[in-house]
């Protein structure tokens, strides 16, 4: 994102990850903020998947979607690895997907911000 606001946000947000993990009251209200900022520079994919995170925590009290893979991975693995997977950290996962608002002009963050959009999508 452009906005210096936005980006000062993106920063406390990951700054409080760190430090309290996913508190859901101020987190919630920090990624609504950002959907704003995100809503006024018309980022459509950005706007979306804020929506589905906050929607996400608010209903499950965690961030239950694992980091996107590397590569892509047949349905059939993918099923079997999701169930095998336990050990993706909800915060480090959370981390990295709101990192990736932050820099828009990479492909490779456009392409995983989709694959978070997907996995919220199908949750």
């Amino acid at each position: 994102m452009e906005n210096k606001k936005a980006i000062k946000l993106i920063d406390k947000i990951l700054g409080d990850l760190e430090k309290t993990g996913i508190n859901s009251d101020t987190l919630i209200d920090d990624i609504k903020e950002l959907r704003t900022y995100a809503l006024e520079e018309q980022i459509p994919l950005v706007v979306k998947v804020l929506r589905y995170t906050y929607e996400h925590i608010e209903k499950n009290d965690s961030f239950l979607i694992p980091i996107p893979d590397d590569e892509p991975v047949e349905e059939e693995e993918a099923s079997l690895d999701s169930q095998d997977s336990g050990a993706s950290d909800p915060v480090e996962s959370l981390k990295y997907m709101i990192a990736l608002t932050k820099k828009l002009n990479n492909r490779m963050n456009i392409s995983d911000l989709k694959e978070y959009r997907d996995a919220l999508m199908e949750y």
